[in-house]
C-alpha cells in the first residue's frame, strides 16, 4: 500500500517541537522540501514503524520534506520497493534492512545518487548506505529499576520479537535494571519469532503470567493485552502505551526517531555522504530516548533512585550496559 503526504511549507508554530525542526541545519530548513520515501515492512501501527512514520509525517507537515510511504512490504518485495522509490526521484529512503541486509545493500550500490538510511544490525557501507539501531535501552533499564521494586512475586517477564542485537540489548537492559535493585528477582524471556503479531505476543505474555510473572516488559505490541487481561502491570517500549492501557502500562521506554531523521536530512541537504551510523542520535543523552511513567505507581524511594540514575545517564556519568547476546 503506497501513500503520499505532500504538504506546503509553513512556519513552525511551537517551541515544543524542539526535537523537530530546531535540530535541522539552517540550510536544510531554507531549501525546498526534500523528497523522502519510507518503506515499512510492518503496518505503520506497529510500534517501531509508528516511530519512524510519525517523525516523517511531522517533518512533512512542517514542510521540511515531501513524504511518500509503503507499509506491510514483505521481504521478497522490499528490494523492488527500494528500486521503485529511487527511480521516482526520492533523494532519501528510510526503512529497515533487518530481513534483507544483502539485497538492500545491493540496491544502494546500484543507486549511488540516492541516500538510504535503514534500520540494521550491520555497518554502514559506501557513501549512500547509512544505518541506525533502536537504542532505547536506557529507558528500559530505568523501567526495570521500577519493576524490580514493584514485583510481589519476584518474577518479571519480557516478550520480544526476534533475538537480534537491538531486541536483545533492550531486554537485557530491562533485566539489568531489575537486578540492580532486586538481585533475587527471576526474569522470564520469550520471543515470538516475528516483528508484528499482537495475538502471539499476548499468548507469550499469558504464559509468563502463568509461570509467576506479575510485571511484563512488552518489547512487542500485544504484551500489554495479556497484562490487562490478568490485571497486572506492564512496561511499554518505543511509544507511550499508557493512554491505551491506563490501568496496566505504568512506564514506557520511549524512542524518538526525529533526531536520527534530522541528522540524515541535514546530511542529504548539505550533499554529505550518509554512509555512517546514526544510532547515537537516539540515545537518551542526546534526546533520542527517555522513560515516561505514571508517578505514584512505584514506591517513592524507587522513583527517586531511578530519577537519580536518569539524571546521571543524561549527564553522561552513568552508562547502561549494552549487552547484545540473546537473553536467557
Amino acid at each position: 500500500m503506497t501513500h503520499d503526504i505532500i504538504l506546503s511549507r509553513r512556519a513552525v508554530i511551537a517551541s515544543g517541537i524542539a526535537l523537530g525542526v530546531s535540530a535541522l541545519a539552517p540550510a536544510a530548513r531554507a531549501a525546498a522540501p526534500l523528497k523522502v520515501a519510507g518503506i515499512h515492512a510492518s503496518p505503520v501501527e506497529n510500534a517501531w514503524n509508528s516511530c519512524l512514520h510519525k517523525a516523517l509525517q511531522d517533518a512533512a507537515k512542517e514542510g521540511v520534506i515531501e513524504y511518500v510511504f509503503s507499509e506491510g512490504v514483505s521481504g521478497t518485495d522490499y528490494p523492488r520497493a527500494m528500486r521503485e522509490y529511487a527511480e521516482q526521484g526520492n533523494k532519501l529512503i528510510i526503512g529497515e534492512a533487518y530481513a534483507v541486509e544483502k539485497e538492500a545493500r545491493q540496491v544502494a550500490a546500484d543507486y549511488p545518487d540516492t541516500a538510504f538510511v535503514l534500520g540494521s544490525s550491520g555497518e554502514a557501507a559506501g557513501n549512500n548506505f547509512g544505518v541506525f539501531g533502536t537504542w532505547n535501552y536506557d529507558g528500559a533499564y530505568l523501567a526495570g529499576m521500577l519493576a524490580g521494586k514493584m514485583t510481589k512475586s519476584n518474577v518479571v517477564g519480557s516478550v520480544g520479537a526476534i533475538p537480534i542485537p537491538e531486541v536483545n540489548m533492550l531486554i537485557n537492559a530491562f533485566a539489568a535494571g531489575v537486578k540492580a535493585v532486586n538481585p533475587d528477582c527471576k526474569h522470564l524471556v520469550s520471543f515470538i519469532g516475528t516483528f508484528f503479531d499482537p495475538p502471539k505476543a499476548r499468548e507469550a505474555g499469558l504464559a509468563q503470567i502463568d509461570a509467576g510473572a506479575d510485571i511484563l516488559f512488552g518489547e512487542r505490541i500485544g504484551t500489554a493485552d495479556a497484562a490487562k487481561e490478568r490485571k497486572i502491570k506492564s512496561v511499554g517500549s518505543l511509544i507511550d502505551y499508557t493512554p491505551r492501557y491506563p490501568d496496566t502500562v505504568f512506564a514506557n521506554a520511549m524512542w524518538y526517531f526525529r533526531p536520527i531523521l534530522n541528522a540524515a536530512i541535514a546530511d542529504v541537504a548539505a550533499g554529505k555522504p550518509v554512509g555512517r551510523n546514526y544510532t547515537a542520535y537516539g540515545l537518551m543523552k542526546d534526546g533520542g530516548s527517555d522513560i515516561v511513567y505514571v508517578k505514584g505507581v512505584a514506591p517513592a524511594d524507587a522513583e527517586a533512585a531511578m530519577e537519580k540514575v536518569r539524571a546521571d545517564i543524561k549527564a553522561g556519568t552513568f552508562e547502561v550496559p549494552k549487552v547484545t547476546e540473546q537473553p536467557k
